[in-house]
């Protein structure tokens, strides 16, 4: 039976859900009574289940649990409310593929080989999946699944219920088969959720929901009636997004799960709007996790620490009770989860290629826990993104930005900061968190900056990191 989500509330999902949750319990008395003469379960007596439910081109400070003014986001918000809160989780490349294959890999980009948006990995790797394998687990992943090619390095359990097509004028979803995957009292359980909210086009949930002319747009964007057009679109997927993961809960809910599995959200990279997606601002670049563990996580808890994406594997295979994997660039942050005061990175690394999307543009970025210095290696030319700044497509914000700047001198200032940018960037994030007063030339902060910047180029050599040769035309297949 398939039961399918689809972009309107179902009057009858309460009772899919009742109907799964009483299968389910039929399901768990009828393994209860053969346990005893086989161990049935018996791994995931000592092993946790895991779900991990990630979102698609997420700006989360629109989040009300990260501050959000906007909407209110109480799915999202329960798993802050019951669980962990991250406030400094980074993507090391702000772009779909290589922060999902740095996710499964635990490898920075210059080492996994997607350092491109649209590469494929490297096809000697291992990922997420093997090292949970080998622990016992079943490793599923449903919905979008750009990074799960080729199928040596990624050898996950397609399970089918979210859309897999990030572009898809639709995201139709049913929840059965994961209610099977998690049913299944074998071994303990990985399920990766991988929504495509709210990644462009933005044509699913109701933007009349949202009234263009209250909403509080990011400080970095001129506000134009486009602008504003194309927000409440975006809200809608944020909602969208919100129900999904509600959904989820729910099922874990009514089957007993719950308080069984630990659940993580992430928020992937910023949102494809100007100084988003595709850069190495911290709207691109700061990502939002949050992590549901009952019996090791109090209420309400939150961290500073510093953690990449590249640190998520590593922790999972320590959930699992695994030994850490020497050769990964991540490390796991396992001590935060179960002391969230303590530190973890001193730095977060940031790389950016700019083709296929645009013309050579790379960059690279090192932040701590206060300052931010990014580096345009060819700061000469200037930044375009095809998706984003094709004058030509008068349906675009970054469009209607142009315009304005014609005749207004501070949308003029927003618009060349995206296009026109310095070498060196450097930024006071406690005091200028939207990274509008570049400090590079401020004497004041030389030593600072020399530190960073020292810090940033040995990143690059340990990791084979070439600067402006990596940063060429994809070699076609």
């Amino acid at each position: 039976m398939k039961i399918i989500r689809q972009q309107k509330s179902s009057t009858f999902y309460l009772w899919y859900v009742v109907f799964i949750a009483l299968e389910m319990t039929f399901s768990h008395s009828i393994i209860a009574q053969t346990s005893n003469k086989n161990n049935v379960g018996k791994g995931r007596a000592t092993k946790p289940n895991i779900v991990i439910i990630m979102a698609d081109d997420l700006d989360s400070k629109q989040l009300s649990c990260y501050g959000g003014v906007n909407m209110q986001t109480p799915h999202i918000d329960r798993l802050a409310k019951e669980g962990l809160k991250f406030n400094n989780l980074i993507a090391s490349e702000a772009m779909c593929v290589p922060t999902r294959a740095s996710l499964f890999t635990g490898l920075y980009p210059a080492r996994h080989g997607a350092f491109q948006n649209h590469k494929p990995v490297y096809n000697d790797l291992k990922s997420v999946a093997h090292y949970l394998q080998a622990l016992g687990y079943r490793v599923g992943l449903s919905g979008k699944d750009h990074v799960t090619k080729p199928a040596a390095t990624f050898p996950f359990e397609i399970v089918p219920g979210f859309e897999k097509n990030c572009v898809a004028t639709t995201d139709d979803y049913f929840l059965d088969s994961i209610a099977g995957f998690i049913s299944q009292d074998r071994e303990p359980y990985c399920l990766f959720v991988m929504s495509i909210n709210p990644h462009a086009p933005w044509t699913v949930g109701d933007p009349d929901e949202f009234d263009p002319q209250k909403l509080v747009l990011p400080a970095h964007w001129v506000d134009t009636e486009i602008t504003r057009k194309h927000f409440t679109k975006y809200l809608a997927e944020v909602r969208r997004l919100d129900n999904q993961v509600g959904d989820v809960l729910q099922l874990l809910e009514s089957t007993g799960e719950l308080d069984h599995t630990i659940v993580i959200f992430l928020g992937e990279q910023g949102a494809q709007f100007p100084g988003g997606k595709w850069n190495l601002y911290d709207n691109g670049q700061r990502s939002s996790m949050l992590i549901r563990w009952p019996k090791e996580i109090a209420k309400a808890l939150e961290t500073d620490a510093i953690v990449q994406y590249e640190d998520i594997t590593p922790t999972l295979i320590a959930l699992a009770g695994g030994s850490p994997i020497k050769t990964l660039d991540g490390k796991s942050f396992l001590p935060v989860i179960r002391n969230p005061a303590k530190s973890f990175r001193q730095y977060a690394f940031g790389i950016h290629n700019n083709r296929p999307e645009g013309p050579s543009y790379p960059i690279r970025s090192i932040r701590s826990d206060r300052y931010k210095l990014i580096w345009n290696l060819n700061a000469d030319s200037n930044y375009y993104i095809k998706y984003m700044m094709n004058p030509n497509n008068t349906d675009l914000a970054y469009s209607s930005w142009l315009k304005k700047a014609e005749t207004d001198d501070y949308a003029k200032f927003l618009t060349q900061r995206i296009a026109k940018r310095p070498t060196l960037e450097f930024y006071d994030l406690e005091n200028d968190p939207y990274e509008l007063k570049n400090l590079a030339e401020d004497t004041h902060y030389s030593k600072v900056i020399h530190g960073l910047r020292k810090e940033l180029s040995a990143w690059m050599e340990e990791q084979g990191d070439l600067g402006v040769s990596m940063d060429v035309p994809l070699k076609k297949k």
